[in-house]
Parts: C-alpha cells; structure tokens; sequence
C-alpha cells in the first residue's frame, strides 16, 4: 500500500467514526415514516454500509460537505434495502392501479376532480373498500414522490461520470413541470397533507394532529393523492413498476 493510499483509508476511518450518529439520525427519522416490520437496527446496519461507501467515493472538490453526501449515500442506501425487502403484497399493487385507472377515467368523463363515492363507485366497491384501498396504496409506494422530487437528487448523481445527459436532463425537467402541475391541481386538503409529509417531513400522526383528523383518514387522504397524481401522469409511469 502507497503512503497516498494509507492516508486516504486512515482519513476515511476518521469520516466513519466521526459520523455513525448521522446513520442513527437518519434511521429514526425514516423509522417514523415505515410500516412497524421494519426494524431500527436494519435501517442502522445499511446505513452504515452506506456511509462506508460515501467515506471511499468522497471529493471535497466537488463542492458539498461530506455531512451532505454521506446524509445523501446513507439515505439511499436504506431506502435500496427497504425496496429490496418490499412487504407488499402483489394485490396491493394491482389495486393501486385500479384506483389510478377508476380516477383517470372519472375525471376525464366529467371534467372534474374526481369524489371518493365516484372513483368507489368506478371500482364497483363500498366505499369502505375503497378507502381501504387508498390507505394500502401508501405502503406500496412509500417512496414515491420521495424518489422523484429529492432537492438534492440521487447519490449516484454526485458521482465522477454519472451526470445525465441532455435528453435525459430534458426529460427530467418535463417531468418535474408536469409533477408539479399535477400536486398544484390537488384539492386543498390532500396538497397540505403532501407538503406535511414530503416538504415538512412530519409523519401521518402529526399530519392528523395538524389536520384535526385520524391517522387513518390522513392516510386515506395521502393513498387518493398519489393515484391521482399517477392517474395524471399516466404517460411517464410504468405500471410494471407500481
């Protein structure tokens, strides 16, 4: 091993050790936001990898902090196990794409945004059923939006060589206008619980509190919102994915 090498790994032993309360930091606070079978100590184990990875790949010339990068790295390296390990049942799934096809289909007969009782009655559900389904359509896609509109963007894309290039920058940017026209065309309660949840990062309990209404009936409200943002954006999904 070079003189250059030793100090580069004695240098990113450092960034580890002087960072593993960031990886618990960040566990705890997306522990919040995951189903209960998800447990602390998997979000910490991958985390861990993750900033392992970011202490080997980080450049200071590249401008951000490596608190910023490794969050970034840690992040995604826990949100990669939870995708890998996905507890959703196939017919939530399938349901969540029957929920955004019967609100596609309402609204593009009436005009309108699309009610509960219409989009159940699409369904040829109860409505029971139906919120049932919308709250279950959360689980399937908790990442969603997440995914799609993180400020900061992918960990990957702060990597040498990884940047998009102009078509793929051109599309990326049409999809964030049309997503944004998409939330911006919400009703007004499901575009407060969006922002509580994606821009202020507070869980479905506190979302109600703010609300004044039940855990369960915001996670009706958040499930409905994101099939009619899927049913708006028909032509960028992919069902397969969903």
């Amino acid at each position: 091993m070079s003189v250059y090498a030793a100090v580069r790994e004695n240098d990113s032993d450092q960034l580890v050790e002087q960072h593993l309360g960031l990886v618990k930091r960040i566990a705890c606070h997306l522990l919040g936001r995951l189903p209960s079978n998800v447990l602390l100590d998997d979000l910490v184990q991958s985390g861990t990898i993750g900033l392992l990875e970011a202490a080997r790949h980080y450049d200071a010339s590249q401008g951000a902090s490596f608190e910023t990068y490794a969050g970034i790295r840690i992040r995604g390296a826990m949100l990669d196990e939870v995708r890998r390990n996905d507890w959703t049942p196939r017919s939530v799934h399938r349901n969540a794409r029957r929920v955004s096809a019967a609100i596609r289909a309402v609204e593009g007969s009436t005009g309108r945004e699309a009610q509960a009782r219409e989009i159940a009655a699409a369904l040829e559900v109860g409505l029971d059923e139906y919120h049932a389904m919308a709250r279950d359509s959360v689980s399937s896609r908790l990442f969603s939006l997440n995914d799609l509109t993180e400020e900061d963007g992918s960990f990957e894309d702060m990597l040498p060589g990884n940047d998009p290039g102009p078509a793929e920058e051109f599309d990326q940017e049409a999809f964030r206008r049309e997503l944004a026209v998409a939330i911006g065309g919400l009703p007004k309660r499901e575009q407060m619980v969006m922002s509580l949840y994606y821009e202020q990062e507070l869980n479905l309990r506190e979302i109600g509190a703010v609300l004044g209404v039940t855990e369960s009936r915001v996670c009706q409200l958040h499930g409905q919102a994101l099939a009619r943002i899927r049913a708006r954006l028909a032509n960028w999904t992919d069902d397969d994915d969903m």
